[in-house]
């Protein structure tokens, strides 16, 4: 990875012995933007959305008996100014790491979220998943994660969420309840471009509440095909359920890509439909345009049409 004018006006600023430790940090950072059309009902507008664009700061320290600790501190960036902070927290958390696997801690996304690995295609873009399919897709604090090493392609990640502190208050605010402990534990194979996971929350996104998602994804060639399907039940014992497909397909420098979904978490006979076409620069950077349509019942209904570009260092 390449150093930027920023990282190396940094180091300049450092001391030289720290420096010298080139494992000790990197520097890293995604920029994307895009010009959008978004007609939510009420006419279509125009404006400038930034897709979690991020900085961040990564490393290893090199231990005893082959142990390293290991960090990361990561922030989005707001590119089009529209939130109230120019900057919020992403991942951040520190841990060890070595031939017993890894544990971390801090605020990070659960291994619930993370099993979906690859099949959203038009994750931060408005086709997210969170946007009609899951509410589950969460980063949670006061997190420690365990997670095994790989066996033959198989992993398993464990997250014990501490919400001891949390408390829940009406709108009026009279304390009507505290937040239990949640846990998310999942299973995934990855090997020779077959991807398989099975994740499980318990009390993670409210008391009493649980979800199981499950995930599968084949790539072969220039083509990659993805599905996951999730269940959510509540307290009170309702289930909803939703489901989502996609595809990608490479021819040199472009990729086109589809997905579509249904789901009742979110809202009633949610529904979502995405196309996407990338053109790649280089290994870092890309043009992009895509569009996406969502429909619930009682007349929801969007759609959206932009144009952007993403730049990784």
């Amino acid at each position: 990875m390449k150093k930027t004018a920023f990282t190396l006006a940094l180091a300049a600023a450092l001391p030289v012995p720290t420096l010298a430790q080139s494992d000790v940090f990197t520097f890293y950072g995604k920029a994307n933007a895009s010009f959008q059309s978004n007609d939510e009902g009420d006419g279509a507008n125009t404006d400038i959305k930034s897709n979690a664009s991020r900085l961040g700061v990564k490393g290893e320290l090199p231990l005893d008996s082959g142990i390293k600790g290991i960090y990361k501190m990561e922030y989005e960036v707001d590119i089009d100014g529209e939130a109230e902070e120019t900057f919020s927290q992403r991942n951040i958390y520190a841990g060890l790491e070595g031939g017993f696997g890894q544990v971390i801690g801090g605020k990070f996304d659960t291994p619930l979220k993370e099993a979906q690995n690859r099949v959203d295609l038009f994750n931060d873009l408005e086709g997210d998943i969170k946007s009609l399919i899951t509410r589950s897709d969460n980063r949670e604090s006061n997190n420690l994660q365990y997670t095994t090493p790989s066996f033959a392609g198989f992993r398993a990640s464990a997250a014990y969420i501490s919400n001891k502190d949390a408390e829940i208050f009406d709108s009026e605010g009279n304390l009507i309840d505290t937040r239990d402990n949640g846990t998310s534990v999942s299973l995934a194979y990855d090997n020779n471009g077959v991807y398989l996971a099975y994740a499980f929350d318990q009390d993670v996104e409210a008391n009493d509440w649980n979800v199981n998602r499950l995930v599968a994804q084949y790539s072969f060639g220039n083509l990659q095909l993805g599905a996951l399907y999730e269940e959510q039940e509540k307290a009170d014992h309702s289930k909803q359920d939703g489901w989502m497909t996609s595809v990608a397909y490479k021819i040199n420098n472009w990729t086109a890509k589809a997905q579509y979904g249904q789901s009742d978490i979110i809202k009633d006979d949610g529904e979502t439909f995405s196309l996407g076409l990338d053109y790649k620069l280089s290994s870092a950077a890309k043009v992009f345009t895509f569009y996406t349509d969502e429909t619930a019942a009682d007349g929801y209904e969007r759609n959206y049409f932009g144009i952007g570009t993403e730049f990784k260092f």
